[in-house]
């Protein structure tokens, strides 16, 4: 029902997705360039809502507090501590090897701010999980959610950032 209620207002209120969407694929990561709102998080479930794929997501750990705390959980959140180490990389890869299915959304960036490169942790989630990334971004001139095609690091980062 929730779900309904995402696409519904994602598409009443003229975004549209483009792109390479279609994929068989069980396993992977949405990397969603550039975060620069609060206002992303609703785009993104509209867009999922839209795709009819079980994306999860990765947010700071301050939303999944009380007294709200339980709603982030319940579309779908995981938290993360970007203050300490808790090597989210391997616990991440962890849990998609023991799941039968396991896409995932995220913010390369970790925050909403300016940021001069992209922060590396969802690269090497996928590179030692072996699934693929997603390259999305969230276009507001023309309200377009822009997927480019999946591809599977390598473990160059540099390189495969180009």
């Amino acid at each position: 029902m929730i779900n309904a209620i995402f696409r519904a207002i994602f598409f009443l209120s003229g975004w549209k997705i483009t792109g390479h969407t279609q994929h068989s694929f069980t396993k992977g990561v949405y990397a969603v360039c550039p975060h620069a709102s609060w206002i992303d998080f609703l785009v993104g479930l509209g867009t999922r809502a839209a795709l009819r794929y079980p994306i999860g997501y990765l947010g700071k750990e301050e939303l999944f507090k009380p007294p709200f705390g339980f709603i982030f959980r319940w579309l779908g959140g995981r938290p993360v501590k970007r203050n300490q180490k808790s090597n989210l990389v391997a616990s991440q890869v962890a849990a998609v090897r023991e799941a039968d299915q396991f896409l995932f959304a995220l913010a390369p960036e970790g925050t909403r701010g300016d940021v001069g490169k992209l922060r590396t942790g969802f690269y090497f989630m996928a590179y030692e999980a072996g699934i693929p990334i997603f390259p999305v971004a969230f276009d507001y001139g023309r309200k377009e959610a822009r997927f480019a095609p999946p591809f599977f690091p390598t473990g160059d980062f540099e390189q495969d950032m180009k």
